[in-house]
């Protein structure tokens, strides 16, 4: 690979997005220079926008797409990761088969897309889903350490169009056309943390994948940078590993960063498209130089849409607000003022307690009255994998626990119910982590609801998740168990019924 020089990184802005421009800066340019635009969203679970359109939205991120290319050719969409799941629409059904991210595909088809990487939550979907999923794409994968573990041997994901079968690559190359119709070829490869283990999934190692991705990338063109889906601290390794890197696009993390490492800039959007970035790369073929400026530009209700990709968005969005009014009957109603942002990513949900958890067991218990002493819930039911703050609406409530379930009245043993704490408590990292309303740990270490002991001989009436119950979580809680004396089933209409229906009653409440 020819060697590169970074000249600067800065952060420059779209005027028509309202956002401030800094003192100009000097750049390597000249007739010879060819300038390419590279749009980088990441995990991106929502099409529409969010907060009551105050922002995301893919249709927008269309529009500074699109106005971006009308000037300059060159322009390419990445996406970092994570985009088929979550999300509230992906849970309805259509013909009796669930979406499972196929309205994001939708969305990225009409939105031009160029190249994604397969994020952790890709894999949430069961191998037929994301091979439908990888078939209806019109846009390109990438990935060096993620394989398909298959009856005859771990090969490349494969796109299925029509019979023929196009292997997902180590690295994807493209062509851009500088103002002579010179041709100036650069690659992009991707790679995946290892973090949501499948059966049909084999992951290899990120550093050592990455690092041949790009060396092999290296050989067919002028530039390579990386579209990855790892950690921070990952990602400043495989630039340690890799020095000549000069662009990492990121995703996992969901708050906007730029970071350098070296001579590597590490860049990662806002989640939901809140934001995005913009890197302008201005090539010249002449002296090999490469200058790189990235500009963070924020996706908010003062950014107009893409007509193309609106019509698509409100397709899905019409499907997904005629189901829910199926269950309640104002889905925008705002019944929550979250001052402090309530946390429901994946990392929080499963490791530890947080606020979200806590509404959400306190909400099950809320449902019985007076007669749940306190509430449980797996944090794997909470799938919006983010934070929400200001208004609250009916409809984000849906999207925290879009699978949806029922609070059961469990009269309980106090042995068991320490044993079920533990049990929850040791599996910190993963779904069957335990969020609660009125248990906590006293500073003995000895597990109490409100301020008294739990006895183990006493009975205890607590408000569980009824996936609790099925044992999948918790092997040994299920109704069979001696330790449990009682279940009370909710009757149907009654708010303990869903558990959507009773954090929203909950949450009316406090309005009161």
């Amino acid at each position: 690979m020819k060697k590169l020089l970074l000249i600067a990184i800065t952060g420059f802005f779209i005027g028509s997005c309202g956002v401030k421009k800094p003192a100009p800066q000097q750049t390597i340019t000249g007739k010879e220079s060819i300038t390419l635009k590279f749009v980088q969203i990441n995990d991106v679970y929502e099409i529409a926008p969010l907060n009551g359109g105050e922002y995301g939205g893919l249709e927008r991120v269309g529009y500074i797409r699109d106005s971006i290319k009308q000037k300059f050719p060159n322009t390419y969409l990445f996406l970092a990761g994570d985009f088929l799941n979550p999300s509230l629409l992906g849970t309805l059904k259509v013909d009796g088969e669930r979406l499972n991210g196929k309205q994001m595909v939708d969305v990225l088809n009409a939105l031009d897309l160029d190249l994604v990487t397969f994020g952790n939550h890709e894999f949430d979907l069961k191998e037929k889903d994301l091979q439908k999923r990888l078939n209806e794409s019109n846009f390109k994968w990438t990935s060096a350490n993620v394989r398909h573990v298959t009856k005859s041997g771990t090969i490349p994901f494969e796109v299925d169009k029509n019979g023929k079968l196009t292997p997902v690559s180590d690295y994807e190359s493209f062509t851009a056309i500088g103002p002579n119709n010179e041709k100036l070829k650069f690659g992009v490869f991707g790679v995946t943390l290892p973090s949501n283990p499948q059966d049909y999934v084999y992951y290899g190692d990120i550093y050592d994948d990455a690092k041949r991705a790009y060396n092999l990338a290296g050989e067919n063109n002028e530039f390579v940078v990386g579209l990855t889906h790892v950690a921070l601290e990952e990602d400043m390794d495989i630039a340690k590993r890799i020095p000549s890197l000069r662009l990492i696009m990121g995703g996992h993390e969901h708050n906007n960063m730029l970071e350098k490492q070296g001579s590597t800039i590490i860049a990662k959007a806002d989640a939901n498209a809140k934001s995005l970035y913009v890197h302008t790369l201005i090539y010249n073929p002449k002296n090999k130089n490469l200058t790189l400026n990235s500009e963070l530009v924020m996706v908010t209700d003062k950014t107009p849409s893409s007509p193309k990709v609106a019509r698509v968005v409100e397709k899905w969005t019409a499907l997904m607000d005629s189901k829910l009014k199926e269950f309640i009957d104002n889905p925008d109603e705002v019944i929550y003022q979250a001052s402090v942002p309530l946390d429901g990513t994946d990392d929080a949900s499963r490791s530890k307690q947080t606020n979200l958890g806590e509404i959400i067991a306190r909400s099950l218990a809320y449902a019985y009255g007076d007669r749940a002493q306190a509430g449980v819930v797996n944090g794997g039911s909470i799938r919006i994998d983010d934070k929400l703050s200001g208004d609250i609406t009916s409809t984000d409530i849906f999207r925290i626990l879009p699978f949806g379930g029922s609070s059961l009245l469990v009269d309980i043993k106090g042995d068991l119910l320490k044993k079920v704490l533990d049990y929850g408590m040791g599996q910190s990292g993963t779904g069957a982590y335990l969020q609660r309303y009125n248990i906590s740990k006293d500073a003995a270490g000895a597990w109490q609801i409100g301020s008294d002991a739990i006895v183990d001989q006493k009975t205890y009436s607590i408000a569980f998740s009824d996936f609790l119950l099925k044992g999948l979580d918790i092997p040994f809680l299920t109704p069979d168990n001696p330790g449990i004396v009682k279940v009370q089933y909710a009757k149907e209409g009654e708010n303990a019924a869903d558990i959507r229906k009773a954090i929203i009653s909950y949450l009316n409440s406090l309005k009161q």
